[in-house]
């Protein structure tokens, strides 16, 4: 019951504001915030209440639909490897609300989308039937093309409407998989598919399965070459949705390929694990060389993801418990620290109406709370130690050498020109010649943009410091998967 009220409260505000009269539009900032808070609240409780080691918790099962050959449930629940993301989800909501209050065009639209994006988010990561699961993976669509239709800058309808067609193209593959998967096993439960005798024949061969699964999920990771939707979304969304679609919208694809290709497929992902390795090297490498060329630092930030991404990829490549962490803890760490980059980035945008790099420069003069905290979220971005990108990186690296050696080193060069680039980008904006027509420029306007900057860094020392927080929750969880694969 309490996994439901999670999930749907979003929708519930959402819908509350909605309701509001016209000459009260205004106070739906509000309603979304209570309904982002209340939400984090009940994260909090289940994540503190959440017992390590004890499988899937807070059940919601009930029949949804009969239609004879097929058990379609309304199946809730959370393990180890979902509830970090559930939490990043419900602070990231709040932190986007916050960011959002000075919404003034359609704020009534503009806040309900963005709470019905987050119970579509949150429906991913916990729905364990896979009709359930298609159909809020599918959810997200919609209120994401809005916000960046309506809301975006520059090129907003083709970056809005690139995003759908690239996920509806690789939804088209996952949905055939799906289905391929449900008529062989003859049940959509995701429990019972990942927990049973691995499949070893299906309606389809079962490594066009696999790659059919992969290709739906790798569109959202995202991975090159399937990634061109991304710097084009992230550099005309509104920064909460650049926040939302950076934070948690990516760690759905990272998320869906170890709980159903890795999990389901054990023995597929054996025999594609060198690829998935290799593409993701590959992507660590592509991301950080394209960076450079980047003139925006939305882009730059937008590709830089990219790149990061794919860590994630190899570590879920090397098939291990000990890189599978790694990786899901890249995608907290990721989700924290691109987060706080669009938020610092987005209130620079507010006061100096441009994000070109040359047209930048001494911010730490003029903007020194905004310049501390985009310094901040580079240096835990590069994996400064003490700092959670730090430990997911260095978990990554020590799990997948041992497997894939070659692909390391690839992804540690990677790695090293992304140190280059963020400290030459801050090089230029923070610490560059003075541009004096900033001088007038204000970064101590509101107290929500302080607290959502404070509340993500705090986060971030937090995870570094203290890794352990969720690494004894993740362990116990990859390790089902890993045994499953290994045996």
């Amino acid at each position: 019951m309490l996994l439901s009220v999670l999930v749907f409260l979003p929708a519930f505000a959402g819908l509350l504001i909605l309701l509001l009269p016209s000459d009260r539009a205004q106070q739906s900032r509000w309603v979304a915030l209570l309904g982002s808070l209340v939400a984090l609240a009940i994260s909090l409780v289940m994540f503190f209440n959440f017992e390590t080691g004890g499988g899937f918790q807070y059940v919601a099962r009930e029949p949804w639909i009969d239609v004879g050959f097929f058990d379609i449930q309304y199946f809730l629940a959370v393990d180890g490897l979902s509830m970090p993301l559930v939490v990043l989800t419900t602070f990231l909501t709040t932190a986007s609300v916050l960011i959002s209050f000075n919404i003034e065009h359609r704020p009534r639209a503009y806040f309900a989308s963005l709470m019905v994006l987050s119970t579509a988010v949150l429906g991913v990561f916990t729905a364990m039937d896979f009709l359930l699961f298609f159909l809020f993976w599918e959810l997200e669509l919609f209120p994401m093309y809005l916000l960046i239709s309506i809301w975006g800058s520059g090129r907003r309808e083709y970056s809005a409407m690139k995003f759908v067609l690239y996920t509806v193209a690789g939804s088209a593959f996952m949905l055939v998989a799906i289905l391929a998967l449900a008529f062989s096993a003859g049940t959509f439960d995701m429990q019972v598919l990942g927990s049973g005798e691995p499949i070893t024949s299906a309606v389809l061969p079962l490594r066009w399965v696999f790659l059919f699964l992969f290709i739906g999920f790798a569109v959202k990771l995202p991975i090159v070459p399937l990634h061109t939707w991304l710097p084009d979304a992230h550099s005309d969304a509104p920064t909460a949705v650049s926040v939302m679609l950076a934070g948690v919208l990516l760690k759905m694809g990272g998320y869906a390929i170890i709980r159903t290709c890795v999990t389901i497929l054990p023995g597929q992902a054996n025999d594609y694990g060198i690829w998935l390795a290799a593409i993701g090297s590959i992507s660590v490498l592509y991301g950080a060389f394209v960076t450079f060329r980047q003139t925006d630092v939305k882009r730059l930030i937008a590709y830089s993801s990219v790149s990061h991404m794919g860590l994630v990829l190899l570590g879920i490549g090397a098939l291990g418990t000990t890189a599978m962490v790694g990786a899901a803890y890249q995608m907290l760490a990721h989700g924290l620290i691109t987060g706080m980059l669009f938020v610092v980035v987005g209130l620079m945008y507010e006061r100096t109406h441009t994000r070109e790099i040359g047209k930048l420069g001494g911010l730490a003069r003029q903007m020194p709370l905004i310049a501390t905290g985009l310094v901040f979220a580079g240096f835990a971005s590069v994996g400064l130690p003490a700092l959670a990108g730090f430990i997911a990186e260095v978990t990554v690296f020590i799990g997948a050498f041992q497997k894939h050696e070659w692909a390391v080193l690839m992804a540690i060069f990677g790695v090293v020109l992304s140190a280059g680039y963020i400290l030459w980008t801050l090089q230029r904006v923070v610490f560059g010649p003075v541009r004096h027509e900033w001088d007038e420029a204000d970064d101590q306007r509101h107290w929500w943009e302080h607290a959502s900057v404070v509340g993500l860094a705090a986060l971030v020392i937090l995870l570094g410091v203290y890794p352990s927080l969720i690494m004894d929750m993740l362990d116990p969880a990859i390790g089902v998967v890993s045994a499953r694969v290994a045996g």
